[in-house]
């Protein structure tokens, strides 16, 4: 059950950086869009109001850490945790707009035509909203699925382990006994006993040239 908790790192590398360069997409276009007339109420680049923070950076960024960890982890139930991640965050895209006049919160009105307003709903909510979504819950399938391969490795592994025996995986880890050889050397010495003057039990024993 421990090697199924493994995946490849690569299982989710292309998903994590497309949801990351959506993220970056999400996060910087209410700011740079204004340089080319696309874009939300003022037509001045890098204007911040709350609204653009609840409604633009904060899902951005729950999109761009759901990518980052799709990208670095090797650990299944972390990476579920970053695909569900990126998938509330492509889902508040895709509400946001919606909910927030619940409150009076809007980012105004679009700039340019009824085909440039079309175009600017989706790719900074809507669409990209969808396109998330769907990236992350590839993500997350792919994480789900456990594959034949990985079982077979998983197998492999445990079979070696129990092959090598808990004696062998932890010998001499934490021993403090001497080495064999040395044990050997300090019997063969210690059977020669040299006489002691002082020692009553070796006064008179006999003394051998070997």
């Amino acid at each position: 059950m421990t090697g199924m908790l493994k995946a490849p790192r690569t299982r989710g590398l292309i998903s994590g950086l497309l949801l990351v360069l959506l993220a970056l997409w999400g996060g910087l276009i209410p700011f740079v869009g204004p340089y080319f007339d696309f874009g939300f109420g003022s037509s001045d680049a890098w204007v911040y109001t709350s609204d653009r923070l609840v409604l633009c950076i904060l899902p951005a960024i729950a999109v761009g850490v759901g990518g980052l960890i799709l990208l670095a982890s090797s650990n299944r139930p972390i990476a579920l945790i970053g695909s569900w991640l990126a998938i509330l965050g492509g889902l508040w895209f895709v509400v946001g707009t919606t909910i927030a006049a619940l409150w009076d919160g809007s980012l105004g009105s679009a700039l340019g035509g009824q085909t440039r307003q079309i175009a600017e709903q989706l790719s900074f909510f809507q669409g990209l909203g969808a396109i998330i979504i769907f990236l992350a819950a590839v993500a997350l399938g792919r994480f789900l699925v456990v594959g034949v391969r990985e079982v077979r490795q998983a197998e492999s592994r445990r079979a070696a382990t129990e092959r090598a025996g808990p004696a062998d995986a932890h010998a001499g880890e934490g021993s403090t006994a001497a080495p064999e050889w040395e044990r050997q050397a300090g019997g063969r010495h210690g059977s020669r006993r040299t006489s002691d003057p002082a020692d009553p039990s070796t006064r008179d024993a006999p003394h051998s040239r070997w």
